[in-house]
């Protein structure tokens, strides 16, 4: 394993093992939820891991190290940390690690840490992707690129629905990333399970997206995968209210001149406030199914590659 990882001794014993382990990332402890929210969110998707018979690791920085598996005390830093904690990107990595500052993972940083250690399978809440407005402002998530070059699996309840979910869709595509539909022929639109976007193909079952993701790597095909999981049918909200309030979410960063890093945690939280909370509940319960769906994979996988 490469010296700049420290893995608990459970998913160490794990990976030595072939048993399945799935990738969890760290902003949203950090930046994706308020405290104890956060916390009680992220405790949940390790639990929810386990219950599948898979090993969770949640990736971080701490302490100039990429910690791959966190104990109680480690996403207790992280949740009691907030937005303090920085946030961390490819860019990023090598600052926090060189500075020892305490670090959340993004997509895309966690898709590299999930590499280096050999974890084929990551669960998150949704992608970076192309920023509404991108033609001006050339905002674009790095996420996109990561996916195009590291070969790690990502299961995601689709992009951000804050995002420009067709531009996303067309960079995917430019970068030859597919984006496999489970049980839909649709891509979703993260609090709601329809766009009205199609996927680049639908599985109906882990076992086949295991098999895909074996075929894609043995050709020496480098580069991530998408595996779009709809919100559960009764957590979804519906599509046009939520576009009416990410409208004006949007309205209010233009006017604090929120730009950066900053946008997506500004509008989560400003989502939360317009939608009475409704929008973290429905966040929460569809992390917990890509959690859970992420845990089935990784065992079909581990299974198929034994």
């Amino acid at each position: 394993m490469h010296h700049r990882l420290s893995p608990t001794p459970e998913v160490a014993a794990a990976l030595a093992e072939g048993r399945p382990v799935v990738a969890l990332e760290s902003t949203v402890i950090s930046h994706g939820m308020p405290y104890p929210k956060n916390l009680e969110t992220a405790m949940a998707l390790e639990d929810a891991v386990r219950a599948e018979g898979a090993v969770p690791a949640t990736i971080a920085v701490l302490d100039g190290r990429i910690r791959i598996g966190l104990d109680g005390e480690s996403l207790e830093r992280l949740a009691k940390g907030g937005t303090g904690v920085m946030k961390l990107s490819r860019r990023d990595l090598p600052v926090a690690l060189a500075t020892g500052a305490l670090g959340a993972t993004t997509v895309a940083a966690t898709m590299i840490a999930a590499r280096l250690a050999g974890i084929a399978v990551f669960a998150t809440g949704g992608l970076g992707g192309v920023h509404r407005g991108a033609e001006s402002s050339f905002d674009v998530s790095a996420d996109l690129d990561e996916l195009a070059r590291t070969s790690v699996c990502v299961v995601c309840a689709g992009a951000k629905s804050i995002l420009d979910l067709p531009k996303t869709l067309e960079v995917l595509e430019t970068r030859g990333v597919p984006v496999l539909g489970l049980g839909t022929d649709e891509f979703p639109a993260f609090y709601s399970r329809n766009s009205g976007l199609p996927v680049s193909h639908r599985c109906d079952n882990v076992q086949e997206i295991a098999a895909i993701l074996r075929a894609k790597w043995e050709l020496g095909l480098e580069g991530g995968m998408v595996v779009a999981n709809p919100i559960p049918e009764a957590d979804a909200l519906d599509g046009t209210a939520m576009e009416q309030a990410i409208v004006q979410a949007l309205s209010d960063a233009e006017h604090y001149g929120i730009t950066g890093k900053s946008v997506t945690p500004f509008l989560l939280a400003a989502l939360e406030r317009i939608t009475g909370g409704r929008s973290l509940t429905a966040n929460m319960a569809l992390i917990r199914n890509n959690a859970v769906t992420a845990a089935r994979l990784a065992a079909a996988y581990a299974a198929l590659t034994a």
